[in-house]
């Protein structure tokens, strides 16, 4: 028993890398600016469908000691089912629009050693209600290869406050949704697959805490990245509901191109 106990911790050294041989490198920020084009199909279980056609761009951002990025992403979407006309599901409406910036100076919050962030979500197209909040992210490098081929752990905490814009009331708003109390977490990990191919885990769709009402909705979410240059890349990606007592969706099928320059 104690044979099969030390042969069992040798294959886990092979394949995992251990909590202390990894680097902090979250404060080494990328300088390029990046294109992206996203398309996502989604099904929510209950015969209904939504397609997005989704823009988003990041560039560095600088003001004073502090050095980060700035994200922007706005998208048009198409709802459709199995009775509705085959034509609706090309009539497509503006879906979200948002912000995130992120970064870290010499002095706030240092002892952390995270990048310390918000987002803010603007009530454009069907979308009736405000949303902003704080995140906290790292990003962990490997000192050592294994098996597995660990790439980073890159870990993201961010809590979204919904509200509207008068009086945070919304009982006159006819088509309103249940504003947002929600915890976002993505223990993202990534995996080197080949030269210029990775695998990436939980990092397009997280999990999702409804701190209102309670319910958890938790994924399995994967996505194939591949560098065609060092300018290009495209990605192909699928998220699959595994626990879900806050509705999200029931699986989506998603894909990108980036463009570096």
């Amino acid at each position: 028993m104690f044979l099969w106990a030390l042969i069992s911790m040798a294959h886990a050294e092979d394949l995992l890398v251990p909590i202390s041989k990894f680097n902090n490198d979250s404060q080494k920020l990328s300088p390029d600016s990046v294109l992206e084009f996203w398309g996502y199909h989604e099904y929510d279980g209950s015969d209904n469908y939504q397609n997005t056609l989704k823009l988003r761009f990041y560039t560095p951002l600088e003001v004073g000691d502090w050095r980060g990025r700035f994200r922007l992403d706005t998208s048009v979407a198409s709802d459709y089912n199995s009775t509705t006309s085959p034509n609706n599901a090309t009539q497509f409406t503006t879906g979200p629009t948002l912000i995130t910036v992120w970064g870290q100076n010499q002095t706030f919050l240092n002892p952390l050693n995270a990048l310390v962030g918000a987002r803010v979500v603007f009530p454009f197209g069907n979308n009736n209600q405000w949303a902003a909040g704080p995140q906290l992210s790292w990003s962990f490098t490997p000192q050592i290869d294994t098996l597995l081929h660990v790439a980073d752990f890159s870990p993201l905490i961010r809590y979204m406050y919904g509200f509207c814009a008068k009086n945070n009331n919304c009982t006159g708003t006819s088509n309103q949704t249940p504003l947002k109390r929600n915890l976002e977490l993505y223990p993202t990990v990534g995996f080197r697959l080949g030269p210029a191919t990775m695998l990436r885990l939980l990092d397009e769709n997280g999990i999702i805490y409804n701190s209102a009402g309670g319910g958890w909705f938790v994924p399995i979410d994967a996505m194939i990245t591949h560098r065609l240059s060092s300018n290009l890349e495209v990605a192909i990606g699928a998220s699959k509901q595994v626990i879900q007592t806050f509705q999200q969706y029931d699986w989506m099928a998603y894909g990108k191109i980036s463009w570096n320059f």
